[in-house]
């Protein structure tokens, strides 16, 4: 069973080294919370707001212990009404036996969600 995990993130700065690092973080927390295993992620897809133009931060998969092998693929989002500015939105696709209901999904220093209705869900900071 394939689910997919979301994350996001924002940063204070356009500077590669903070963008490298809060994915990193990010990815951290979402592989924490959900006990995930290098194995059984299938692929990331990463996006950064298009304020973001030091860096991509798929290099933040590389320091991961076991994840030198996974498929990475990194777009640039384009800018919709109440999108928050210099953020990164992780989606990982994970081989899981957890129901829906139980993956956490990773929503750190503010960051919201997009819906597809272009409504905001804003998630409380972990």
């Amino acid at each position: 069973m394939i689910r997919g995990i979301r994350g996001a993130i924002t940063v204070d700065r356009n500077d590669a080294e903070e963008i490298v690092a809060a994915t990193e973080t990010l990815l951290r927390e979402m592989i924490r919370a959900n006990d995930v295993a290098a194995a059984d992620v299938s692929f990331v897809l990463i996006s950064v707001t298009d304020d973001i133009t030091a860096a991509f931060p798929a290099q933040a998969l590389r320091r991961l212990d076991g994840w030198t092998y996974v498929p990475v693929m990194c777009t640039r989002e384009i800018p919709v009404p109440g999108s928050l500015p210099r953020c990164i939105r992780v989606m990982m696709a994970v081989a899981t036996e957890k129901q829906q209901e139980e993956i956490c999904h990773v929503y750190l220093k503010g960051a919201v969600v997009l819906r597809p209705d272009l409504s905001l869900t804003k998630k409380t900071e972990m």
